[in-house]
């Protein structure tokens, strides 16, 4: 007979050898009859895969680790994770944007540059991904600003990416992000489009390139995708050819769209109508579309989402600290378009995105039995799995890859328990997230990542970001010091010498 172990000696970084079991007070469980709750339930798992869940399993196994009084469920799925310092948190108490270098002024845009060097760019990605892994995110489709940048983003950097994911553990799709065009403010203050369309076109290149050679990669950890930066930065053509390339290769796109007002604007001044309108007049709104962030999208809009399968990656967190927000979570499910979940901000906290997500919509609805724990949870997991095609992702079911997120249910924050989905996403957040595992491996324990030494890069995070927000006057309007764009909530205390200098 084999006696339970703690889990604290699970190899971090590897797969346990042979099939092993993995325990606990609450499983998180998908059988054909559907979602369940399991109570001192077990999964087992034989390299990659699930292969046996629920009460306690009979057959041999070569160990069984106890988790204690924790929750065992799906790895959430991130349609939209964070993968840069993120530089949104700029802009919470700092508005507004385009005053702050959230737009190019015409000086700048006319020599953009890399403000990061090709070292730093590669070392944000792998602590971004490390922070992924810290919430219990174990599939991510990774997301960058592009308003420090030339213009898009870098094969080379996104080649370091996927040695990152792979040698961090973590599940993702890949694909540099591209544009052929861009708003800037000009001597007037006024917001004006440029487009530079043979540039975005070689960049979409390049993208396809890389989004082929990687895909299926390290043993299935590494997928390709498109990535378009916002749907008012592409031209017709650049659409129409990223489409035909992901249909040609089976990949995903991921397009912001109906996300703000000064898309809105800047599209209907192009082309007369929403961007959704614009796409689906294109022919191009589909099941391989994944669209974030809909907060702006009108009842017509978001018809059109419903007729063609278009996913939705509604990130809560980052849209009501501008604001806005999805109006409804409850009505676009009764209009039967799928929602998958996004981080898109620091922290990228997929627990603190579904609270914040189920108080808006019951905000937005006006009624407190608006959506459900279970809801979001769900929105988190399945409908990010079915978004990318993937059945054998975002559950925990017999043949499923073995993707999990383990959350502390006897942390000292969350007293009383209730029910754990429901304690879950009401009374925690990502910080209880005990341990991740993708692909069976031990990619997460204990706030320790395999690969990365968290506490030297969160240093080297702050050191790297502190210098961007230095030369943030050479990229905002009128080039105000960087006191001004950015002042502290409260003046600054001087002391006596410091007034008299």
């Amino acid at each position: 007979m084999i006696r339970d172990r703690n889990w604290s000696v699970l190899p971090l970084g590897k797969r346990p050898p042979g099939r092993w079991a993995l325990k606990a007070r609450y499983i998180v469980a998908d059988f054909p009859e559907g979602r369940r709750l399991v109570e001192g339930g077990e999964a087992v798992i034989e390299n990659d895969r699930v292969i046996w869940i629920g009460k306690r399993f009979e057959g041999e196994v070569a160990a069984r680790y106890d988790m204690g009084d924790a929750l065992i469920g799906p790895g959430f799925v991130d349609l939209d994770a964070l993968s840069d310092l993120d530089t949104t948190v700029l802009g919470m108490d700092n508005q507004p944007g385009w005053k702050k270098g959230r737009v190019w002024p015409t000086d700048y845009a006319a020599r953009a540059y890399e403000m990061y060097s090709p070292q730093e760019l590669a070392f944000q990605k792998r602590y971004a991904f490390a922070q992924l892994l810290l919430n219990g995110i174990t599939s991510a489709l990774p997301i960058a600003s592009l308003f420090y940048r030339a213009w898009g983003e870098t094969v080379a950097e996104f080649e370091a990416a996927a040695v990152a994911a792979e040698e961090l553990g973590l599940r993702v799709w890949l694909g540099p992000a591209y544009r052929s065009g861009g708003v800037i403010v000009d001597e007037t203050g006024a917001m004006q489009p440029i487009f530079d369309e043979e540039r975005g076109l070689a960049e979409l290149d390049v993208a396809a390139a890389f989004a082929g050679r990687i895909h299926g990669t390290a043993g299935g950890l590494l997928s390709g995708m498109f990535a378009p930066d916002r749907v008012e930065t592409c031209t017709e053509t650049l659409l129409r050819r990223t489409f035909a390339h992901a249909g040609e290769l089976g990949l995903p796109v991921r397009l912001h769209m109906a996300q703000g007002e000064m898309e809105l604007q800047t599209v209907r001044r192009l082309h007369g109508v929403t961007a959704p309108e614009r796409l689906d007049g294109l022919g191009l709104l589909s099941s391989r579309l994944i669209a974030p962030h809909a907060t702006v999208a009108t009842n017509d809009d978001l018809a059109r989402y419903a007729a063609n399968g278009v996913t939705v990656a509604h990130c809560p967190l980052v849209s009501a600290r501008h604001g806005s927000a999805l109006k409804s979570f409850s009505k676009l499910k009764a209009m039967g378009i799928r929602i998958g979940m996004g981080t898109d901000t620091a922290p990228p906290d997929m627990v603190l995105n579904m609270a914040v997500g189920l108080m808006a919509n019951r905000i937005a609805e006006g009624r407190g039995d608006a959506g459900s724990a279970a809801d979001f949870y769900d929105a988190a997991t399945i409908a990010g799995a079915d978004a990318l095609k993937r059945p054998d992702l975002g559950r925990l079911a017999i043949g499923s890859k073995a993707d999990i997120a383990v959350f502390d249910m006897a942390d000292r924050m969350i007293a009383p328990r209730i029910d754990p989905i429901q304690t879950l996403v009401y009374g925690a957040t990502g910080r209880v997230t005990r341990a991740t595992i993708v692909d069976g491996r031990l990619s997460m324990r204990d706030g320790q990542v395999a690969g990365i030494d968290l506490s030297a890069a969160r240093d080297q995070a702050q050191a790297q970001f502190d210098r961007l927000v230095k030369r943030y006057p050479e990229r905002t309007y009128g080039h105000p010091p960087v006191e001004t764009i950015f002042p502290p909530s409260y003046p600054l205390h001087l002391s006596q010498s410091e007034v008299a200098s």
